[in-house]
């Protein structure tokens, strides 16, 4: 029987972007639970916009290669967070394909973002793309679960980490600037709020710009957004707001990702456009792009590159599933049993590079 959630912050009131008085809560936590996703609309005179909640289930071992971490929705039916998860945030009830055009000017829009790394950390979390309802699992490299290394002065990841979903880096797809051809994964994001948050938490951010970062010749779009609910938040409306209020924060980022695979015995990775940050607008145009990518994905209308695109919800989609068929796949996984610990030098070792 699953333990009951546990309230960890107090209910909050906030203006959704569509003008509503929405709900929100702080992040809830039960030990095989959590519950993920902050709206749930309260009747307006104008109209009422559709509650919806995201649960997590874990499965396997903590630290293990068989560590699993499942979504559902509150009334118990299980999705893929890549596929059945809105890209963008006020039309998270409409995820028919293709989904609705906003009204609202795309550079306003929110969009949902599925985190996988929280900020301080260094377990290489990320939506398994290859696994049927895209779990989040750790990554494995050559039979060994990947961390990322405290590179001086970072100490693991050095902001939410993770990505949007319906979204879609085409390996089949030549970038026309970089040259590059996608890294076959979801477009992938920065979020630089204050707030600590926890794998399989999905927020709603807004946009600020993006890094053109090339890893091993393959195009991995870096995007930089701030969490919708972020006291900061109303303050930071461009990349150059965050390059004034945030010294050294850009550069940080820069630094991170040209250097945390040098531990590795890899090369530094390289950037498009000189390294330089493209702005809101510009990233706005990318993560639309990636998302076409991804609607032609669904539909099987491009090589899938391996991906597992098995949903409940898309439904034009031919891989869309019933929810008993979901059921199975996450009833097959090894069942949740305790936390192994972690290796100590993952904290404690520093590389200077």
């Amino acid at each position: 029987m699953m333990s009951p959630l546990l309230l960890r912050t107090p209910l909050l009131l906030l203006r959704s972007p569509l003008g509503c008085l929405a709900t929100v809560f702080g992040s809830f936590s039960a030990s095989r639970n959590k519950l993920v996703t902050q709206a749930a609309a309260v009747p307006s005179p104008v109209y009422s916009r559709k509650t919806m909640h995201y649960q997590t289930e874990e499965r396997g071992h903590p630290h293990c290669p068989d560590y699993r971490i499942y979504f559902k929705t509150t009334d118990g039916k299980y999705i893929s967070p890549f596929h059945d998860i809105a890209l963008k945030a006020e039309t998270e009830q409409d995820n028919d394909v293709p989904a609705k055009k906003s009204k609202k000017n795309e550079s306003e829009v929110l969009f949902n973002m599925v985190v996988e790394v929280p900020r301080w950390t260094n377990a290489k979390m990320e939506i398994a793309t290859k696994e049927p309802l895209n779990p989040i699992k750790q990554d494995v490299k050559k039979g060994k679960l990947r961390y990322v290394a405290n590179i001086f002065p970072h100490k693991g990841y050095i902001w939410n980490y993770g990505a949007l979903p319906q979204t879609w880096e085409d390996p089949n797809h030549t970038d026309g600037e970089t040259k590059c051809c996608g890294d076959n994964d979801p477009i992938d994001v920065c979020e630089i709020g204050t707030q600590v948050c926890f794998p399989g938490q999905v927020i709603q951010v807004k946009v600020l710009g993006i890094l053109a970062m090339i890893d091993e010749g393959e195009m991995d779009w870096k995007v930089i957004a701030i969490n919708a609910k972020d006291p900061d938040a109303k303050n930071l409306n461009s990349i150059e707001d965050v390059r004034k209020s945030r010294p050294g924060h850009l550069e940080a980022t820069v630094d991170w990702f040209r250097k945390y695979k040098v531990p590795d015995g890899k090369p530094e990775n390289q950037f498009g456009f000189k390294g330089q940050f493209k702005d809101k607008d510009f990233a706005v145009e990318i993560i639309m792009s990636t998302h076409e990518h991804w609607r032609a994905l669904v539909q099987k209308q491009t090589p899938s590159g391996g991906i597992e695109c098995k949903n409940i919800s898309c439904r034009e989609s031919p891989f869309k599933c019933s929810t008993d068929e979901a059921r199975e796949v996450v009833e097959s996984a090894p069942a949740y049993d305790g936390t192994h610990p972690v290796s100590p030098h993952v904290d404690t070792k520093w590389h200077f590079v």
